[in-house]
This record gives structure tokens, C-alpha cells and sequence, in this order.
């Protein structure tokens, strides 16, 4: 299986998807956002400015990022292929991530756009909610992703959070920061002919139906 990279505004879907894409065939998926959340809970100088910045809807440096991801991919888990989901963010990170992979002889893959109406992620963002432990994300506002048990992991029982970056003002400010910084990542990988679109305005299973259309080109 090649490896994928998912772009997408946030609240698209990305996370969602990458989940399924996991569980189906059993490749490792790598989220620099959830990889930043831990690192943002530690007592350090470094985890208090993630932190700062997660909640503020500010970009961690470029620099930081790669070795954290460079680390991560070099792990027996990611030798068949794995799913990046909130990495590269701009071009400056995608000419880097080029630059890692002919270091490490891997292949790009495939990179998969997920479209998406900016006010139906604004309604998505404001019922997400997500798992501590495990990491699973859930909706309160989708009936597609309802917890079971309201409040509550279905895969793990953990009591769901809101996270501090889930609300308007903060979606805002991310939602221009994508269009401004991650849209031209398009262009670049459209260039290099690897880039796939699919609809992420119909709900889950529309936008995995077409994903795997694409895989199984």
C-alpha cells in the first residue's frame, strides 16, 4: 500500500478518515497534531509553547515538526506505507518532507484532498469531540458519529473532551491560515501528478466510498 497524505480544511474529515483507513489495512497513522498534544502536556519550556500555540491557532515551527515526523516514520509500523493526517501544512514543509524522503529512499505515495464548505466544518468544529486515551474523535452534532454512550469512548470507555482549539473564534483564525498557507499545497502536488479530490460534504461514508475508489485504481 503506498502512503497517503490527507488534506483538508480543518474539521473536513481528515481524522475520520485516516481511522478507517487504519483499521482496513492495518497502516500506521500518524497525526503531527495528536503528536503535538503530547508534547504540549509536558512540564517543559518546549510543552508550554506548543501548548500556547495549539490554542491559539499558531503554526509550531517547521523545523520542530520534521524531526518529530523524520523520528516517527522510521518506525517498523510505517515500512509498508502509512497515513499522514495534518502534515505538510505549507509548501516550505512539503519541499522538506521531499527532501526527508529521498534521505530515507521512501516514496511519496498519493496525496488525497478532502473539499469541504467552510460552513458545514464550522458546524462540525463545534460538536467535535475526542477520547484522551485512544485518540477516537467523535461528533455530537453527526448522527454518523454519536458516541454510544453520551459523554463516553465507544472504543475505550474514556470520558470525551472538548478540545481548547475546538471553538469559533479559534476555527476562524485556522480555517484562513489553511487557505492562506496548506491550499497551495495543491498546486505542488498536483504538479507532481499525485493528487486525488474527493467530496467531504456528505458524510463519512460518501467521502470513504470515494477514497476507495481511488485506491483501487
Amino acid at each position: 500500500m503506498k502512503s497517503i497524505i490527507l488534506i483538508a480544511a480543518p474539521a473536513a474529515g481528515k481524522g475520520t478518515e485516516a481511522s478507517i483507513l487504519k483499521e482496513k489495512y492495518h497502516m500506521a497513522h500518524i497525526s503531527t497534531g495528536d503528536i503535538l498534544r503530547e508534547k504540549a502536556q509536558e512540564d517543559s519550556e518546549m510543552g508550554r509553547d506548543i501548548n500556547y500555540k495549539i490554542n491559539n491557532g499558531i503554526f509550531v515551527s517547521d523545523e520542530l515538526i520534521i524531526d518529530i515526523l523524520k523520528e516517527r516514520i522510521q518506525k517498523d509500523d510505517c515500512a509498508n506505507g502509512y497515513i499522514l493526517d495534518g502534515f505538510p501544512r505549507n509548501v516550505a514543509q512539503a519541499e522538506a518532507y521531499q527532501e526527508m524522503l529521498k534521505e530515507l529512499n521512501k516514496d511519496l505515495g498519493i496525496v488525497i484532498v478532502i473539499d469541504i464548505d467552510k460552513n458545514v466544518a464550522a458546524k462540525r468544529i463545534a460538536g467535535r469531540r475526542s477520547c484522551p486515551n485512544c485518540k477516537a474523535v467523535f461528533n455530537v452534532n453527526s448522527d454518523e458519529l454519536k458516541p454510544k454512550v453520551e459523554g463516553h469512548c465507544d472504543k475505550c470507555g474514556t470520558e470525551l473532551v472538548q478540545r481548547a482549539d475546538d471553538n469559533e473564534e479559534t476555527y476562524l483564525g485556522r480555517y484562513n491560515t489553511y487557505i492562506e498557507k496548506t491550499s497551495p499545497l495543491i498546486d505542488f502536488y498536483d504538479k507532481l501528478g499525485v493528487v486525488y479530490h474527493v467530496d467531504g460534504n456528505s458524510g463519512i461514508e460518501f467521502t470513504h466510498e470515494q477514497v476507495e475508489k481511488i485506491l483501487g485504481e
